[in-house]
């Protein structure tokens, strides 16, 4: 049985509207890009340091687009055909859904990026004159990126619900996953490229060759300001945008098995209002975006960075909170709505107060790694590593309060729990309600970083080394916190979807097509259980927690093995080039560039692989109670150990910075040498790795839903277990090719070691 969903007058002008805020966004971000762009740039030689870079950064994102096109293609014609056993037009919508996810994910990204390395020299030239004009220049760069994130994100998804109604949510589903595969590719190659590059240029320069962080004799700094658009900017704007796009989709499916349960017109309506209501957040979410960037301003240059960039997120977030109320109590006329997106406005402030004091400087667990630095390297990243475990502790509790708080909002009597757990999606939609101020404060820290390393390759630190130094120190607070919000979304977006997990099930069982719009009885979701008892869900359980492990000890690997080639290059160059310690000849940045490139691109397919095809391979050996298991751990292991490497990393890097500013002996000294290492070992625990598993955890769980249907109407056939065979078989293959690398590492390994003797 299916109903339609029909819209009234006022429900029609409220789609229209979110429309509407959706454009005003993209044309806002346009009109910062045309603004920034106007600026000056300064001398030619920070014109000629910026077109290195802005040319790096082009030609990676270029090879990476054309890198991923196959396995794009691939996916789309898989996600048509499993889409077309509802109906050819959710196939193709699917489909389509899935490239337009991608290509949306993958603007987004590029959008961020470009304007990124336009705005660094900008910055980094406005920095000559006042800190008020540096800190707009750097936070509307990251604007651009913002505002394109909110305004792709709720435009597709509008446009998709306007056309398929109570079946959109199927369609969403390629949109959904379109958007985190993207994410998944950037967050993993640029995270390998800025890593690779910022070890070796560290540990060349600063430890072997005792010269400063971007001193322009150095051949890995190019690569290394690359790194931070490519790693910091196009990979978190497009890791944002899926979390974004996620938390919409999980609140639109949650809704329609709500109604699914209730088996009326009533409930229907219900969910229409509940399907709503999203949408209108998204859309007030545009708008308190754009007042919050218009708010970050410094009343005068003594004044704090961290204070203009606070207000914003305050106006943003107290105008959105306002606007919340008005809708959940005059349209929807449920306040429970209200309480639950405001619960995720305050999670955001909350996460973020946490992981600042974990990460921050001025705070006691960062200033213990630096004292720890005393007495050498082993108790700098013992110190560091305790800081990483004791944060993943309170930011799991936090979240788990508010998802608690969601239970104690709508787990009233006689509410199911599709209710409690669409609460916990409009937790999610809150939290990341601000999220155009939100991926401002991300691309703001690269700007900021990029534009102290030209100013300091370029000669004009003096004039503006003090603005920037206080300008980049804010942008580690706020690259740590966005990195926090960023795990967080993606724990209540995967909790979300696995609630509807279930509702799949359940619908495959009864011989629905999962076209959306189908009724399944209370009675038929009643009878179905994930029991942990049960040995196969067990094992799945087992398996999806070790899939953050295998995944993050696949991405480390990849940036020791491209960094240790840009180690040997950077080295080559030092002792071949004549003149260039001297400071008479130019380094090949190039050709540090080039390395970068291939070594991050080259690492893609094997953690792609394991992504997409991993959580297929456990449903078609143990059944969907399995799967289920799966899901379920590798959202718990997922967010610690992504807690926990992004904040022993941030740790160990602000705890460098700190002895770098002076203490206890400052550069040079012994203490700064073991700072360093922690800030290495750190960098790609917290910029590849721990980023990372924020995508993972939702394709992971986005390709369970899509899966789930096609398993359980084929349980019992003899070619499901031949099936998951051959993808186990294709995973091994590529997880060996990637370990091949090894290999060729040891050659150059011996022959550096005779060359030595």
């Amino acid at each position: 049985m299916e109903t339609r969903m029909e819209f009234t007058p006022f429900e029609n002008a409220a789609l229209w509207g979110v429309i509407v805020a959706a454009v005003i966004g993209l044309l806002y971000g346009y009109y910062l890009r045309r603004r920034i762009v106007r600026m000056d740039q300064g001398t030619d030689e920070m014109k000629r340091i910026a077109r290195l870079i802005q040319d790096g950064a082009y030609a990676y994102l270029h090879r990476q687009f054309t890198t991923i096109a196959w396995m794009v293609v691939i996916l789309f014609i898989a996600l048509t055909l499993s889409g077309a056993t509802a109906g050819w037009d959710i196939g193709i919508g699917r489909g389509v859904a899935f490239l337009l996810g991608a290509f949306a994910s993958a603007f987004t990204g590029w959008m961020g990026m470009t304007l990124a390395v336009q705005g660094n020299v900008r910055c980094a030239n406005a920095a000559r004159k006042s800190l008020r004009e540096a800190l707009f220049v750097a936070f509307r760069s990251g604007g651009v990126a913002g505002m394109y994130t909110v305004g792709m994100g709720l435009l597709g998804a509008t446009i998709i619900f306007m056309i398929f109604r109570e079946r959109a949510t199927e369609v969403l589903l390629g949109f959904g996953f379109g958007g985190c595969l993207l994410a998944l590719f950037m967050r993993v190659g640029g995270g390998i490229y800025t890593k690779a590059a910022d070890v070796g240029a560290d540990l060349v320069g600063k430890i072997e060759a005792g010269i400063p962080e971007d001193d322009p004799r150095n051949a890995a700094v190019i690569a290394d300001q690359v790194g931070d658009n490519v790693g910091d900017c196009a990979g978190m704007a497009a890791d944002i945008f899926e979390s974004y796009e996620v938390t919409l989709v999980a609140s639109m499916i949650l809704a329609l098995a709500h109604a699914s349960a209730g088996g009326t017109a009533e409930a229907m309506d219900l969910a229409k209002k509940w399907i709503l209501f999203p949408l209108i957040v998204r859309g007030v979410g545009v708008l308190t975006s754009i007042l919050g960037i218009m708010q970050v301003n410094l009343k005068s240059d003594q004044e704090h960075p961290m204070a203009g960039i606070s207000r914003g997120f305050f106006w943003s977030a107290i105008t959105s909170i306002i606007l919340f109320f008005f809708f959940a109590r005059y349209y929807v006329q449920d306040l429970r709505l209200f309480y639950a997106t405001t619960g995720g406005v305050i999670l955001a402030l909350v996460i973020y107060k946490v992981t600042e004091y974990y990460t921050s400087g001025r705070f006691r667990p960062v200033q213990e790694i630096a004292r720890s630095t005393q007495t050498g390297t082993a108790t700098a990243l013992l110190q560091g590593l305790a800081v990483g475990f004791e944060g993943t502790v309170w930011s799991l509790i936090v979240i788990c309060a508010a998802m608690f708080a969601s239970l104690l909002i709508f787990g009233g009597e006689g509410e199911s729990a599709v209710s409690v757990l669409y609460g916990v999606s409009l937790t999610g939609l809150g939290m990341l309600t601000t999220t155009g101020v939100m991926v401002s404060m991300d691309t703001y820290g690269p700007v900021a970083d990029n534009a102290q390393g030209i100013s300091e390759m370029a000669g004009t630190s003096e004039e503006a080394g003090p603005v920037l130094a206080s300008l980049d120190a804010v942008g580690n607070t706020t690259k740590a916190a966005t990195k926090g919000f960023a795990i967080a979304s993606a724990v209540v977006a995967a909790v979300s979807l696995y609630g509807s997990y279930l509702s799949k099930v359940a619908l495959a069982q009864v011989g629905g097509g999962g076209g959306g719009g189908e009724i399944i009885s209370p009675e038929a979701l009643e009878r179905l259980h994930i029991q942990v008892d049960q040995p196969a869900v067990f094992i799945g359980l087992l398996i999806g927690g070790a899939m953050p492990f295998l995944f993050s000890s696949m991405t480390i690997r990849a940036v020791g093995r491209a960094a240790f080639y840009i180690i040997n290059e950077v080295r080559r160059q030092f002792r071949e080039i004549p003149g260039l310690m001297e400071g008479q000849a130019e380094p090949d940045s190039a050709r540090v560039v080039d390395i970068c490139t291939a070594s991050a691109l080259r690492e893609l397919a094997a953690p792609g692989m394991l992504a997409i095809l991993a959580p297929v391979v456990v449903g078609s050996w143990f059944g969907w109670p399995a799967l289920g298991g799966y899901l379920a751990g590798i959202i718990v292991t997922g967010q610690l150990l992504a807690v926990f490497m992004c904040d022993a990393g941030a740790a160990w890097d602000n705890a460098k910075k700190s002895i770098e500013d002076g203490l206890y002996g400052g550069k040079g000294s012994d203490a700064h040498k073991a700072g360093v290492v922690g800030d290495t070992v750190g960098d790609p625990l917290k910029d590849t790795a721990g980023p990372a598993l924020n995508p993972l955890i939702k394709v992971m769980n986005l390709v369970g839903l899509l899966v789930v249907p096609l398993i359980v109407r084929a349980e019992g056939s003899p070619f499901l277990p031949i099936v998951g065979i051959i993808l186990a078989a294709v995973i091994a293959i590529f997880y060996l090719m990637s370990k091949r690398e090894s290999q060729e590492q040891i050659q150059v390994y011996a022959s550096v070691g005779d060359k030595q003797e």
